[in-house]
């Protein structure tokens, strides 16, 4: 099972989600890969105190290597990394990967991602995508690559405003290039449930008939102290109202298609 969490707007919390998803996973013995394709590296440092600091290496070797023809490259698993967490794997993110970009977008290499991911069927369970905050070449490569789509809603006016249009934008990939893709919901970050706001912006998603996935993830300094000790809410504070909401929704979830 591969899923990409995706919202062309920034701040919404892309890699909290697909970082403390993958580690509920792991915690319940699944063998999971995080591929962290942001050039800022947020889900890199959150998983090993530090982004990728040799660009031959990582996401940016990978991507890099794809440019060239050679019968002697690297296979994709040995881009991968381990964390210090057991049961998760890590395809890191480097600023390189803003250079190469234009490179694989100009010679057409969207599915490369998916051919690499392919190549590792059987060595994980799942496979968390984070991306970043536009609709561009690694974003595309995600959603071509992967089964499901969770998009994160941060209760703004104007998250509000261009979610159909991301709908619509993953709708297009789907038609393209992925026929297998789904929307499996859209996330719920920093909700507060006694403010008035937030929940009138979730009730009218409902009304407008969008998979809006239960529990909502609430608001709390506590994730805020966990990026900063780069260890992942299950690791950081296992009785923690909010790590028992990722637990909650990760079990929710839709199972993988056998």
């Amino acid at each position: 099972m591969r899923r990409v969490v995706f919202n062309q707007k920034g701040g919404v919390g892309k890699s909290t989600i697909a970082v403390n998803l993958a580690a509920s996973a792991a915690c319940r013995g699944k063998r999971v890969l995080v591929v962290d394709l942001d050039p800022q590296g947020n889900a890199s440092h959150y998983l090993t105190g530090e982004v990728e600091s040799d660009p031959a290496s990582g996401a940016a070797g990978l991507f890099e290597q794809m440019l060239s023809i050679s019968l002697f490259g690297k296979k994709p698993l040995e881009f991968v990394q381990a964390t210090p967490f057991e049961g998760v794997s890590l395809l890191a993110a480097h600023p390189q990967l803003s250079e190469l970009m234009g490179k694989l977008e100009s010679r057409y290499k969207m599915f490369k991602l998916k051919e690499a991911l392919d190549s590792l069927d059987g060595r994980f369970d799942e496979v968390w995508i984070d991306t970043p905050p536009a609709l561009n070449f690694y974003t595309r490569s995600a959603l071509i690559a992967a089964d499901r789509c969770l998009i994160p809603f941060d209760c703004d006016t104007f998250s509000h405003q261009a979610l159909l249009a991301l709908i619509d934008n993953v709708a297009e990939i789907r038609a393209d290039h992925n026929p297998s893709l789904e929307i499996e919901g859209i996330v719920v970050n920093q909700f507060q449930p006694r403010a008035s706001l937030p929940k009138r912006l979730v009730d009218q998603l409902r009304a407008d008939g969008l998979p809006v996935l239960d529990p909502p993830l609430p608001a709390s300094v506590r994730v805020r102290e966990s990026h900063e000790a780069c260890t992942p809410m299950p690791w950081f504070d296992t009785r923690h109202k909010l790590t028992q909401a990722f637990a909650e929704l990760y079990g929710a979830l839709g199972p993988a298609r056998q």
